[in-house]
C-alpha cells in the first residue's frame, strides 16, 4: 500500500467518509472538513478526542486558528489532520526501512 492509499484508508476509518483514490490534496481536505465542522457544531469533545488520538499539535492548532481566524476552522483542522497523518506514515516507512538494514541475528 502506497502513502496515498494509507492516508486515504486512515482518514476514511477515522471520519467515515468515502475518499476516492484519485482525489487531490485540496479535495481531500475539503472532504475531511465537512465532518470536522459537524463535530465542531455537535460534538466538540469527540473532535478534541480525535485530535488527541491523532496527535495533532495543540499549540500549532491554536496558532493556525488564531492566524487564520477568517478562514473555515474545519478546513484548518482538516489540513492539520492530513499533514499529521502523512508525517506518521512517512515516519513508519523510515523506521521500516531502517529495520530492513539490521542483520537478522541482531533483531529482537
Amino acid at each position: 500500500m502506497d502513502t496515498n492509499e494509507k492516508l486515504i484508508y486512515n482518514l476514511q476509518n477515522e471520519f467515515a467518509v468515502s475518499i476516492p483514490p484519485t482525489v487531490s490534496f485540496d479535495q481531500m481536505i475539503a472532504m475531511i472538513a465537512v465532518p470536522v465542522n459537524e463535530l465542531i457544531q455537535k460534538d466538540f469533545q469527540r473532535l478534541v478526542g480525535i485530535l488527541y488520538r491523532l496527535d495533532v499539535s495543540e499549540p500549532k492548532l491554536r496558532y493556525m486558528l488564531k492566524m487564520h481566524n477568517e478562514e473555515d476552522a474545519g478546513k484548518i483542522i482538516a489540513t492539520l489532520i492530513v499533514e499529521r497523518e502523512l508525517q506518521k506514515i512517512k515516519t513508519r516507512q523510515e523506521f521500516r526501512k531502517n529495520d530492513d538494514e539490521i542483520d537478522e541475528e541482531e533483531r529482537w
